[in-house]
């Protein structure tokens, strides 16, 4: 389907992880986009490989969602048709290390991001939202109607911004709103020039596999392997990236006066273990690659998988990728990025 908004999308954190690929989506459905970005955790050469991917320039901002002023500004001199708000700190273990530093960021860039679209007189919002509002699942699959709890500063900053976004539709109708709760986004888009480029302190499992792999690490450490699950280790639901910023577009489309807040899992339905990830990305390595077991982390939950029923019948939303391509996407972007033969 091609587009023809009048204007453009704003992407708040646009150059990061999962804005940069809703980018390539937006883009390739039809849609204007602009990013805002500071470039505290994504590197600046994403919007050239943007550029080179799309074949056209990106139009790009450079600022934080804590500056109210540049805001307000951009608003004032800009016109736009949506925002999807990306801007967060994301990380479960750091979060409990600098939870302050999440509250802020998250919590009031939200804020400071829908003051400024009111302001404006802008009302269309999609918002980054995360499994982690569920805390420890009473039931699998999780849907949407489940009970919202947390395990960590991350969880509790994603659950307090769902309310905020929930106060801010029943004030005011006018407000068009879509919260899309990710799972466990991986892998990278296929042209192997766009993927999770960590600036050193990424604690996923994706960018462990990946240093292990490359031999900067010497093992992948295991949190915990005395889990309820079926081998010991955790099972998440992976999605990969690319499916969930087809996700993005789908829930933009979306919002014409329906139900808001619409509130919409963003899975694959089906979980896998971190032994059967390691298994996967050992696959797309070509060799077995060594693990080590460790401690539970603080905040972190025995299961999680998404049941999608709702968005796959609200938005047509479907997963499309596997697991093991999630891995070979992300093993060749790595290897690309570090000039691996």
């Amino acid at each position: 389907m091609t587009h023809t908004a009048k204007d453009p999308i704003l992407l708040t954190g646009g150059a990061g992880f999962i804005g940069s690929h809703t980018y390539v989506a937006l883009i390739e459905a039809g849609y204007r986009v602009v990013i805002l970005d500071d470039f505290s955790n994504s590197h600046r050469d994403v919007i050239d490989r943007l550029s080179r991917l799309t074949g056209r320039p990106v139009e790009y901002i450079e600022g934080n969602v804590l500056d109210r002023q540049l805001l307000n500004q951009v608003f004032a001199e800009r016109r736009f048709d949506a925002v999807i708000h990306f801007a967060a700190r994301k990380d479960v273990g750091a979060s409990t290390e600098i939870p302050l530093q999440y509250y802020e960021t998250n919590v009031s860039g939200l804020v400071n991001v829908l003051q400024a679209m009111s302001t404006a007189g802008l009302f269309r919002l999609v918002f980054s939202s995360s499994c982690s509002i569920y805390g420890e699942p009473a039931r699998l699959p999780v849907a949407e109607d489940a009970p919202r709890s947390f395990k960590s500063p991350y969880g509790h900053t994603k659950l307090i911004c769902e309310q905020i976004l929930e106060h801010a539709a029943a004030s005011d109708p006018r407000w068009q709103i879509g919260m899309l709760r990710y799972f466990n986004p991986a892998g990278c888009h296929p042209s192997g020039m766009i993927g999770e480029k960590s600036l050193g302190n990424s604690r996923t499992l994706m960018e462990i596999l990946a240093r292990t792999g490359t031999g900067e690490l010497p093992h992948v450490p295991i949190f915990g392997h005395d889990y309820d699950t079926h081998d010991g280790t955790a099972i998440r639901d992976y999605i990969h990236v690319c499916d969930v910023a087809d996700g993005h577009v789908l829930c933009l489309d979306h919002l014409d006066g329906g139900q808001s807040p619409l509130v919409l899992n963003l899975g694959t339905g089906q979980g896998q273990s971190v032994l059967d990830v390691i298994s996967a990305y050992s696959r797309a390595v070509g060799r077995e690659l060594p693990h080590l077991f460790a401690p539970r982390r603080e905040g972190d939950v025995s299961a999680t998988y998404a049941d999608v029923t709702v968005a796959r019948e609200l938005i047509g939303f479907e997963a499309k990728r596997s697991v093991d391509e999630m891995c070979e996407s992300n093993w060749s972007w790595i290897c690309n990025a570090r000039g691996i033969g």
